[in-house]
């Protein structure tokens, strides 16, 4: 069965001559990508087909005024002919299952061949198979998109974000790590953590930059080359102390130590006794200790009694080292198969949460040579097989459990970085991790957006993330299929790269650099003339604008679909006839039922046609309306 309604609101999906796009999927990526669309442009439709049964987490997309809800459990070719797919400019898929995703796109290419699609995948290497099996596909990773942020926050540094554009690479860095000559625009003010400045007026105030790319670093790899060598200075150390105090732990350990002492003591009481010096006082103890002694009755009462200690000693020390090796490899073997750690670990990173996201940022962290710690509550998390193939240690349990993170060794970590899908579970491990540790870096993932800003800076949290926040510009752009180059994170919000063409007769032709640059949250760093292929970087204000040519700008993305609209001409308005202007001037006739619009003739056609009032959706005939 499929149901269908209307959230009441300004928009409404009546007029058929305004693009339609179909979303599917009720998480928080959803949420906002359906935001997204809504503020790129005031004509667009949107539908969004959601189960019946809602999720308890995340935020209800269907409380969203002006979207037209469609429930259905079955994405098949019903479900899609009934949300209006083969009308539709886009369809978004954004299901977590790769398979189902999948399965729904064949289903909709079988209603309608040429809707564009835009699918979610974790899988990378399935999804770009996948690709080619449409004439128009887009496959995105939310989880590919967010980590990089995460990984920097965890690292302290700018999330590393690239793109090439014109023959050129450009990146993300700070502005004092960077040369003037490579400094392309000013992309934030970040001197208030709490409130950062996006595309600040005075570029000198600036600290976040773009900046052309030149054989440097990015600061992600160079503090993760900083930690590596730190560790490795630090292991010969950091490896005696952890075995010693590992060792005397155990009954087993001490056990060895007080019979090691005995040796020692009676081996240092044996020189004065036999009258050698200390290295003979050393050959006769360990040979003592190993084999035994042969009797001899003509030594002193004392020695004798020295000799029969040592051997007594031999006889148990042997045995009790054999039983300290066996039992540091059962307890290893223990370890790696229940998860528990029985060493402490110091400069780690502690991952909470295998999911899509955790496991990006573990096999990322990994890769650039970061020791990790996972915790999970599934054994048979998506990121697990991946932990045991990178030697990661992982512990199952609760993360929200002191204990749990103890034995992390959050204590003596650099940062905890807490990535699962539970906001409760998120928000309890970040408290006790930074009650562990004050000064810990806590990169934290909430859903809540206005929840993560006010924890924040209600707890001191460093960085909380939106995996959803972060992803949903890329999403937008992949389905209205526009230009957008890059998307650049700035704590929790994104700035993009984009490109936007002048058309002959919009409103952006003829007006200067400068102009278009001057309301906040628009940036122009490049200008492509018609008809010509090269880039012109960071070109003066003064120039003005014709019609063909191209602008590279970083802009906010609220500004990106304003800009858009600028750069496309408008329609011409149909002159108004004396008829149309008379009829509009009079009042209704007598005969006419009061609240319906007077009728026209109909060879006069307004020249912008107000919108008309709500109509249902007829639903099929097995379909029940909500």
């Amino acid at each position: 069965m499929v149901e269908t309604r209307l959230r009441d609101g300004l928009r409404t999906n009546g007029d058929v001559n305004r693009p339609h796009y179909l979303v599917c999927g009720q998480d928080a990526l959803v949420f906002h990508l359906v935001n997204e669309l809504l503020a790129a442009d005031p004509q667009i439709r949107v539908t969004v087909i959601v189960p019946y049964r809602r999720r308890p987490d995340g935020p209800d997309v269907r409380a969203l005024r002006g979207v037209r809800v469609v429930k259905a459990d079955r994405l098949d070719e019903e479900t899609f002919r009934t949300a209006g797919v083969a009308g539709a400019a886009g369809l978004a898929l954004l299901h977590q299952d790769d398979v189902g995703n999948i399965h729904a796109a064949l289903c909709a290419q079988a209603v309608a061949p040429d809707v564009r699609l835009v699918i979610r995948m974790f899988n990378t290497e399935l999804g770009n198979g996948v690709q080619r099996l449409f004439a128009d596909c887009a496959v995105l990773s939310d989880a590919s998109m967010a980590a990089p942020a995460f990984v920097a926050a965890a690292l302290g540094e700018v999330a590393p974000t690239y793109f090439r554009l014109g023959g050129r690479t450009f990146y993300v860095a700070r502005r004092s790590e960077i040369r003037p000559e490579h400094l392309v625009c000013g992309l934030a003010d970040t001197s208030d953590p709490n409130r950062p400045l996006l595309l600040p007026a005075d570029q000198s105030t600036a600290d976040l930059v773009l900046a052309e790319a030149a054989g440097q670093q990015p600061g992600t790899e160079r503090a993760a080359r900083r930690l590596v060598r730190a560790r490795r200075r630090r292991q010969p150390i950091r490896t005696l102390g952890r075995a010693a105090r590992s060792f005397a732990t155990r009954k087993i350990g001490i056990a060895t130590l007080v019979v090691l002492a005995v040796v020692l003591l009676f081996g240092f009481l044996l020189a004065p006794t036999e009258h050698v010096n200390l290295w003979d006082s050393i050959y006769v103890t360990l040979i003592t200790t190993v084999s035994g002694a042969d009797p001899e009755t003509e030594k002193s009462s004392i020695a004798q009694m020295m000799q029969v200690v040592l051997t007594l000693a031999g006889l148990a020390l042997i045995p009790l080292i054999t039983a300290a090796v066996v039992d540091g490899m059962v307890n290893a073997r223990l370890a790696l198969e229940s998860g528990r750690l029985q060493v402490d670990r110091e400069g780690h990173v502690v991952v909470v949460g295998l999911g899509n996201v955790g496991t990006r940022v573990m096999g990322q962290l990994t890769d650039l040579g970061i020791e990790v710690v996972a915790i999970d509550k599934d054994p048979a998390a998506r990121g697990a097989r991946l932990a045991n193939r990178l030697n990661v240690p992982m512990i199952v349990g609760d993360a929200a459990r002191e204990e749990i993170l103890a034995a992390a060794s959050v204590g003596t970590c650099q940062a905890l970085v807490v990535v699962s899908t539970d906001d409760v579970t998120n928000l309890q491990a970040a408290l006790n991790g930074r009650a562990a540790k004050p000064d810990l870096r806590v990169v934290l993932r909430l859903f809540d957006g206005d929840l993560a800003e006010r924890i924040q800076q209600a707890f001191n949290i460093d960085i909380s993330r939106s995996v959803s926040y972060l992803a949903a510009p890329s999403f937008a752009a992949a389905l209205l299929n526009r230009a957008v180059i890059a998307t650049i994170p700035v704590d929790r919000h994104a700035l993009l790269v984009a490109e936007v063409p002048v058309a002959a007769g919009s409103a952006l032709v003829g007006q200067q650099l400068g102009e278009i640059s001057r309301p906040a949250g628009v940036e122009v760093i490049g200008l492509t003339r018609a008809g010509r292929t090269r880039v012109e970087w960071s070109p003066p204000d003064r120039k003005a604008v014709r019609a063909g040519d191209r602008l590279t700008v970083v802009v906010r993305r609220a500004n990106l679909g304003r800009l858009l609209r600028e750069g496309t001409p408008q329609p011409p308005a149909a002159p108004v006839s004396p008829v149309t202007a008379a009829a509009s001037e009079s009042p209704a006739s007598t005969d006419q039922p009061p609240g319906r619009p007077s009728q026209r003739p109909s060879a006069v056609r307004p020249p912008r046609p107000r919108p008309q009032p709500e109509q249902p959706h007829p639903p099929p005939e097995s379909d029940t309306p909500a």
